[in-house]
């Protein structure tokens, strides 16, 4: 199982950066996709947990991260390795 989830659609230039944030990262492999502009279910899934509307909306391991600026602060400010390294990732 990947142990970063992101919720994201097809056109999505927010997601696309998330993602070529985290290639960068090399954590692509840890990468799953989930595309809610494909799936209803999956959409409803996404709002139950977040209460947001807007994507992406990335998970690491358990946690809630939020969307591609909230990755970017945690990443300039070193809890995304924090983060990463519980997940079991780092």
């Amino acid at each position: 199982m990947s142990m970063i989830r992101m919720y994201c659609t097809g056109i999505c230039p927010y997601c696309d950066r998330a993602e070529d944030l985290l290639v960068r990262r090399g954590l692509g492999d840890h990468l799953e996709k989930i595309r809610v502009d494909q799936d209803r279910e999956r959409l409803v899934e996404m709002l139950r947990m977040t209460q947001r509307r807007t994507v992406p909306q990335i998970f690491i391991g358990d946690h809630h991260v939020g969307g591609y600026d909230d990755l970017v602060e945690l990443d300039m400010d070193g809890a995304l390795n924090e983060l990463l390294t519980e997940a079991g990732i780092a």
